[in-house]
């Protein structure tokens, strides 16, 4: 199993931020063949490593599939 979610990850494109005017870590995920559709969503602000961690404690976290 490990070794097939190792293949799957090198197919994988993801991007990490803040949404605008949300104070929610945003996870987007998709396989690289979706990666034009990554170009069409809205950008995500950038946000250091400390920001992660307490958006991630506080439970403000949005994964949304990109296809």
């Amino acid at each position: 199993m490990n070794d097939l979610l190792e293949r799957l990850g090198n197919h994988l494109v993801w991007r990490i931020g803040k949404a605008e005017g949300e104070e929610v870590l945003v996870v987007r995920v998709g396989l690289a063949s979706a990666t034009p559709e990554f170009a069409r969503l809205s950008r995500l602000r950038n946000v250091t490593d400390e920001e992660i961690e307490r958006l991630a404690q506080a439970g403000q976290v949005r994964v949304e599939w990109v296809s």
